[in-house]
């Protein structure tokens, strides 16, 4: 009985690998547009952007920054649409995981895990990454929304989602690294992907070539 449920299972995911190309290129259509969102954002501010990289009492305080700005640009808005494509995946992934790395250590980390302050998690309650504002967060938010039902058209001003305090912690950029890690490791995609049809023509050139 156990072998026979085993080879089935065993059986069932080899079948499956036919369409293991849908992971790969969800995360791809997932991930790429916020690079490309975020490396157009620095690109339209350039200056700014630079400014905030290298100001060492309101910014990052980093060395280079125009120089790191562009860099960043690069990654983001280049290698976006690369990923977006499924071309070089694996070459793409790793400037990119450098960039997350990047803003979790200099951007993300003082504020803790959560990217929206929520007294209410786990993840916030001194479990992982504590950090005071987020506790004290609840207080403020009650507070606004207090004097936004007394004062504001609070009905109108909710309609498009509730109002929360953004925290600015390391989870999404750790989310965003994750993924990029493992398009590093699966590459685009089976089928989905410029690099799997580059790939496959090559393959058939060099067994050509070699008989």
């Amino acid at each position: 009985m156990f072998k026979t449920l085993y080879l089935s299972y065993q059986h069932t995911i080899s079948k499956l690998s036919l369409i293991s190309g849908l992971a790969p290129l969800l995360l791809r259509l997932i991930v790429a547009p916020v690079l490309i969102q975020a490396g157009w954002n620095k690109f339209s501010s350039f200056d700014d952007t630079v400014a905030w990289f290298g100001n060492s009492d309101w910014g990052l305080g980093l060395p280079l920054p125009a120089l790191l700005v562009t860099l960043t640009i690069a990654a983001e808005l280049v290698g976006g649409v690369l990923l977006l494509l499924g071309c070089f995946t694996r070459l793409v992934a790793i400037p990119l995981m450098v960039t997350m790395l990047v803003a979790i250590f200099t951007v993300h980390l003082p504020y803790g895990w959560p990217a929206i302050a929520d007294t209410s998690s786990w993840l916030a309650d001194g479990t992982i990454l504590h950090n005071e504002r987020v506790m004290a967060s609840g207080e403020k938010i009650e507070a606004a929304r207090s004097i936004l039902r007394q004062h504001g058209n609070y009905d109108w001003l909710t309609s498009s989602g509730k109002l929360v305090i953004l925290n600015n912690g390391i989870e999404f950029a750790a989310m965003y690294f994750a993924m990029l890690l493992s398009l590093f490791f699966t590459g685009g995609g089976r089928f989905v992907s410029i690099d799997y049809w580059v790939n496959r023509l090559l393959k058939r050139r060099i067994s050509g070539t070699s008989q």
